[in-house]
């Protein structure tokens, strides 16, 4: 997900400040302005529509030639998982498959996908827990579930092995910023 082009807009008005500390993504993947969660649909595209990273791993919504930077409260994206079994970003975009799993110490479930790693939506850990297996094709124990969070391997998504990280591993290891400043 690259930036928009806001060169036009940049001619226009060249001195437009930056804005820090107003937009966040929740874990459910609701836009929250100032702690306040935003309903407005059409906000809501707009915000969607210009969401990218910069070069920096900062997330940011291009609002014309302002960078507002979005402080992150897990990662960068938030996955849902279809009926179809299809992965789409909170932004309502299709991510395509997913290249790694992941579940941290809580039990979050995070996948590797081409914009991005994201956070699984929790409402869809029952269907992705489901699908998770052994390495003999058998539904994968609570007990099983319980040793991938703590690190033993093992249990398979979709093919992928389920990788243990750390919650606090994953900035660094995603190179994205979870809390912006100037």
């Amino acid at each position: 997900m690259a930036l928009p082009d806001a060169d036009a807009a940049n001619v226009k008005w060249p001195n437009v400040p930056a804005c820090y500390g107003w937009l966040s993504l929740d874990r459910r993947g609701n836009w929250r302005l100032k702690g306040e969660v935003v309903r407005h649909a059409g906000l809501i595209a707009f915000i969607n529509r210009n969401y990218a990273v910069d070069d920096s791993g900062n997330w940011v919504f291009h609002n014309g030639p302002q960078k507002v930077y979005v402080a992150l409260d897990y990662a960068p994206l938030v996955l849902r998982l279809g009926g179809d079994g299809e992965l789409t970003a909170h932004t309502d975009m299709p991510v395509g498959h997913a290249s790694a799993a992941f579940m941290d110490e809580e039990g979050s479930v995070l996948l590797d996908v081409a914009p991005g790693i994201g956070l699984l939506d929790d409402r869809d850990l029952p269907a992705f827990l489901v699908a998770c297996r052994d390495a003999n094709g058998i539904a994968a124990s609570d007990a099983a579930l319980l040793a991938a969070m703590q690190g033993s391997g093992g249990l398979l998504w979709r093919g992928l092995p389920l990788q243990a990280i750390r919650r606090a591993d994953l900035p660094r290891r995603f190179n994205f910023q979870p809390d912006p400043a100037p």
